[in-house]
């Protein structure tokens, strides 16, 4: 056992750029898991400047000079943020707002609804099985409320953070752009000059990620762009509403969709019941979920690492539990680095070691 331990330590660890990239790691995950919350403001300028900074390239290699390619960036970003929380948020709130008005009515439709099942099913439910789901049914309902009561009680810190990030972020995006490639040599001049593997692993990573997160957010806004105009045309309630859960469904490969279909279910049948119109709108919202899966998600992540998807529910599950939703749209990244790091390490030891060989 000691030797076969040995072994693994000699081929992982026995040059120092292995040990220089081990560091590193232990060292990224130590400050996103100890200090994430407190530096969620600057995470979250830096993840947004990433992002961006791909547009910033395509700029400058348009013959356009960095500050110029920032600045239109930026005012595009700012142009984002605006209709963000100018249009969508408030119309998505007063929608949220309705739905909340409108639970009584429609509880005590599914009521009336599951009081005529035993006189149509007999032989397979009783009226006393019914009167305990109901009875059970609103006992969830009212905690529930007590809960939604409660998050709202505690919402005023809550929107002070908001007012911290929507000050705070914008102007650490700026910088990180303005600034890219200062805090990039500053970094370089920290790393060791023998850092062959860390490049490597850098590079791939760099790649898969970028090319995964800024397809992921295109693919939010297309999807709940899409389902919205949908919805709309079909005069579905709450259409704002379902398009962003639709859009944000997609963060969670197979899971989102199914989840996502509940309440579009759920809505159309309080709507008009098991009619035409509902059939029509389950069709169309398989037709958009069909179009994800077998077009848009191909266009986009063609590049992207293919991961099996018991990796990719695993991931989901492991850094959600960590980290609630950013864990869970960082899931397939995070997930995406920590194979990177397994291809290439024992390939770049290897090289490392060849390249040392030789040159003595």
């Amino acid at each position: 056992m000691i030797k076969v331990f040995q072994s693994w330590m000699h081929r992982y660890f026995s040059d120092e750029e292995a040990v220089v990239l081990a560091v590193l790691l232990l060292l990224g995950f130590t400050v996103i898991i100890g200090f994430g919350g407190k530096l969620a403001p600057l995470l979250t300028g830096l993840v947004l400047a990433y992002l961006l900074q791909g547009l910033v390239q395509q700029l400058k290699r348009w013959n356009l000079p960095h500050w110029l390619a920032v600045w239109a960036v930026f005012m595009l970003f700012l142009g984002g943020l605006a209709t963000l929380f100018g249009v969508v948020v408030p119309l998505v709130w007063k929608q949220i707002i309705n739905l909340f008005n409108e639970l009584p009515r429609m509880l005590a439709e599914w009521q009336n609804l599951l009081m005529h099942l035993p006189e149509r099913y007999p032989a397979f439910i009783s009226e006393e099985q019914i009167e305990r789901l109901v009875r059970s049914a609103n006992a969830e309902a009212g905690q529930f409320g007590q809960w939604l009561l409660s998050q709202s009680l505690a919402s005023l810190p809550m929107l002070m953070n908001i007012l911290i990030y929507l000050v705070l972020v914008p102007i650490l995006v700026f910088f990180f752009l303005m600034d890219s490639q200062k805090i990039s040599t500053w970094i370089s001049e920290h790393l060791p000059r023998r850092r062959r593997l860390v490049t490597v692993v850098w590079e791939e990573v760099n790649l898969q990620i970028a090319n995964y997160i800024r397809g992921k957010v295109i693919e939010i806004i297309i999807v709940g762009a899409v389902t919205y105009v949908c919805f709309t045309v079909l005069n579905v309630n709450y259409a704002a509403l379902l398009a962003v859960l639709v859009g944000l469904s997609v963060l969670v490969p197979y899971i989102g969709a199914a989840v996502a279909t509940i309440p579009v279910a759920l809505i159309g049948l309080f709507q008009w019941g098991l009619g035409s119109e509902f059939m029509v709108l389950m069709v169309v919202y398989a037709v958009i979920q069909a179009l994800d899966g077998n077009v848009l998600v191909p266009v986009l992540f063609s590049e992207a690492v293919n991961l099996h998807p018991i990796a990719i529910i695993a991931a989901v599950l492991i850094f959600g539990g960590l980290w609630g939703f950013w864990g869970v749209f960082f899931a397939i990244p995070l997930a995406t680095l920590f194979k990177a790091v397994l291809y290439a390490w024992p390939r770049g030891v290897e090289a490392a070691v060849e390249t040392a060989d030789s040159s003595s």
